[in-house]
């Protein structure tokens, strides 16, 4: 195995990067993702450990996020008295009163999960020792992690002193989220417990400091530690072990305990057989989902990349829990869930870990009384799910925006209100989970619900007027666009779930008649309400101009002012920013894939290839890709038009979003959608996975200097393996 290929590397030090960095070394494992601040601690860094589900509204702040839990990895060392610190100069080179760093490099190991900094150090005393930082949250037991530092001393006798923190002193960029935090130290352990001040979840954290010396126990406020002082003689070494075992209410009754428990068995265990189990837990995960690339190391590492991320934040045993449009690793979009997890991140579980998309899909479900909520607050009925959602499966979508107008105002947020195809997109998802995995139990228990309870919610809100149906007040992925009428993307795919929903019904009429007579009657799913759906497939409102012979993404999008966004090359982030809210309401420039996204979803369901092509042609110039969803959806229709320079370029840019910082906000956390997308990218688009009669099937547009690329899919229960070469 090359490691080049699974290895993201810092070298050297740049401090200008840290919050970046502390992004892409994020570790995770499906329970918590935590980012990568540094063990010591520097101004201007954002220690952050995220636990799925741990939601909290905190007073005076608009909506519930995720909270930040105590950081688990603060670790504070002396050498002869000099705090060890990242220090890159000084006056004095050869005993700087605050020591100096003379070496530096720091890994994280893709293929498993590893994140590994080695530092060469030099005291004020003169006494240089290299320390190795190791940390890993445990895929084989999540509730577990662990930490490990090396200490060598290479010149001098010098005395260490190690102090291994767990710090409460922790907000969300200031908001508190904890009313209680309180610490405990004894002997075998430290602790904290904690209780959020609005939801009442409670958490606790369980440390362990093993290895030579003797560990005194300490506690100040929001804050335990263990510390030890030990002497090494020159070429002498030691090992600390930090093991941390953390649950919260969700997980348990009685965290404190179970915290407690799981400590003591990581203690017996120890830290080589626990990372043992992980990197072994990782294993299975690789070779499951892992897509290798011949003649294009960039695209490998990348690709790799997204998919790590992909798998840190995918809730392996929770089916309470789905991944937010950040992921576990950072404070961006306060970890809500959006229409990103099913349309982008979800497809590459179900063709791979088909159980883990099941979690993520039964997360909707059983959120369907806050769908219902909100459909009946809106004067629908069925279920119109939220376009953000947390623990409770309510509305979660700010009103307003911290970004102000020209006069200074804030901006309304407008897509929680009207960017309603969120309904179908989930819909989407069950649909494709069930067609790739033939899991029909979860269909007739659990999906058929959904599909058919978003479709009654379709039925309420189609709007009948002069003969057609329409949908006013919309708000399509091109959220540069706000309350349009008839957006196409949003009315086609309204039409195909109401196919979809009529198609299943029938399905559960003939293969689960007690299930479908279940969902008949608690849905109300009459005569009439069906003839309804019918009369909106045949009379819905696709707007499509004739002439052109391409669709319009909603009535009245080309008598707005055309802007040649080429013009407005090269720029970090959407032109949004440059023309400004009300201008770009008015404009033709695209934020994202709209009708592209359409055709993504659709294909040739939706029109012909030469129509297919001339909305390429159309829209392709017309966008500026300010969301990171963005590239990866133009790469997989360009290749599945032949079109593969452009295939290439796009791709190129999805999966360069996050590694090379192209939208310039990695520090707020991972593009989970931009991972999600650059998988399906790369399989339904450049190797053209589809299905056929006979199962799945490769038509490959790989770009010209990739000479293969392999990867599984599981359909049916069964794996295919598939190689597709240029």
């Amino acid at each position: 195995m090359d490691k080049r290929l699974w290895t993201l590397r810092e070298y050297p030090f740049h401090p200008e990067k840290l919050r970046y960095h502390e992004t892409i070394f994020t570790v995770g494992n499906g329970y918590l993702g935590t980012r990568a601040s540094f063990e010591e601690g520097y101004e201007g860094d954002t220690p952050a450990t995220l636990v799925h589900g741990l939601y909290n509204h905190a007073p005076h702040t608009q909506v519930p996020e995720l909270v930040n839990a105590p950081n688990w990895t603060e670790v504070q060392i002396k050498v002869d008295g000099t705090p060890f610190r990242l220090i890159t100069r000084s006056s004095d080179l050869l005993n700087p009163p605050q020591g100096l760093i003379l070496g530096y490099e720091r890994a994280l190991h893709l293929d498993e999960a590893l994140l590994r900094r080695v530092v060469l150090f030099r005291a004020a005393s003169g006494a240089t020792v290299r320390i190795i930082f190791e940390r890993f949250a445990s895929l084989h037991d999540p509730h577990i992690l662990a930490q490990r530092i090396h200490v060598t001393a290479i010149d001098g006798a010098p005395e260490i002193e190690l102090e291994a923190v767990l710090d409460g002193q922790v907000s969300n960029n200031g908001v508190q989220h904890w009313a209680t935090m309180a610490p405990s130290a004894q002997a075998e352990q430290f602790s904290l417990f904690g209780v959020t001040n609005q939801s009442g979840y409670k958490l606790t954290m369980a440390s362990a400091l093993l290895g030579p010396g003797t560990p005194v126990g300490q506690t100040q406020e929001r804050r335990a530690s263990s510390v030890v002082r030990i002497q090494l003689g020159r070429d002498d070494h030691a090992i600390f072990d930090k093991l941390t075992a953390v649950y919260t209410s969700r997980d348990c009754a009685d965290p404190t305990v179970s915290a407690a428990t799981k400590l003591a068995e990581a203690r017996a265990t120890g830290y080589d057989s626990l990372l043992a189990a992980h990197r072994q837990a990782w294993k299975h995960c690789w070779q499951a989902m892992d897509i290798t690339i011949e003649g294009d190391d960039f695209a490998q590492l990348a690709v790799r990349f997204t998919t790590y991320h992909l798998l840190i934040a995918a809730p392996q045993h929770d089916e309470q829990v789905s991944i937010g449009a950040k992921t576990l690793s950072g404070l961006g979009y306060k970890g809500h869930v959006f229409w990103d997890t099913e349309l982008f991140m979800l497809p590459p579980f179900t063709l791979t870990l088909p159980s883990i998309a099941r979690n993520m899909l039964m997360y909707r479900y059983h959120r369907l009384e806050g769908a219902r909520q909100k459909a009946r607050e809106n004067g629908y009925e069925g279920a119109m799910f939220p376009w953000e959602s947390t623990d409770t499966g309510l509305e979660t979508t700010p009103k307003w925006s911290d970004v102000l107008d020209k006069q200074g105002q804030p901006l309304r947020i407008w897509t929680g209100d009207n960017e309603q195809h969120i309904s179908t997109d989930i819909a989407y998802a069950v649909l494709q989970y069930w067609r790739w995995t033939g899991d029909d139990a979860f269909m007739t228990q659990y999906g058929a619900e959904i599909v058919l309870d978003t479709a009654v919610f379709w039925g309420s809100r189609a709007q009948f007027i002069d003969g057609r149906y329409e949908l006013h007040d919309q708000i399509g992925p091109d959220e540069y666009h706000e309350n349009v009428k008839n957006s196409v993307f949003v009315n086609r795919m309204v039409v195909w779930h109401l196919q979809q929903a009529l198609q299943l019904l029938t399905w559960l009429e003939q293969h689960a008649p007690q299930d479908a007579a279940r969902l008949v009657q608690n849905l109300d799913l009459n005569a009439e309400r069906l003839a309804r759906w019918r009369d909106i497939i045949a009379n819905m409102i696709i707007p499509f101009d004739e002439a052109r012979q391409i669709h319009v993404q909603f009535d009245g999008f080309f008598d707005f002012e055309y802007i040649p966004v080429q013009h407005y090359e090269p720029r970090v982030g959407g032109l949004w920013g440059y023309l400004g809210h009300e201008r770009a309401l008015r404009s033709q420039v695209i934020k994202q894939a709209d009708v592209v996204m359409l055709m993504a979803l659709l294909g040739e369901e939706l029109a012909p290839r030469q129509v297919l092509l001339n909305n390429w042609e159309t829209y392709y110039p017309r966008c500026d890709h300010g969301s990171s969803l963005s590239p990866a959806m133009h790469a997989w229709v360009a290749a599945r038009l032949g079109l593969r320079d452009e295939a290439y370029h796009m791709l190129r840019h999805a999966l360069a979003i996050d590694l090379e910082d192209n939208k310039g906000n990695v520090a707020d956390g991972i593009h989970g959608a931009a991972c999600g997308g650059a998988w399906q990218a790369i399989v339904f688009g450049l190797c053209g996975l589809h299905l056929t009669s006979d199962g799945p099937a490769l038509s490959p547009q790989l770009p010209p200097h990739w000479k293969r690329v392999g990867f599984k899919v599981v359909y049916q229960g069964q794996v295919y393996p598939f190689v597709a070469e240029a």
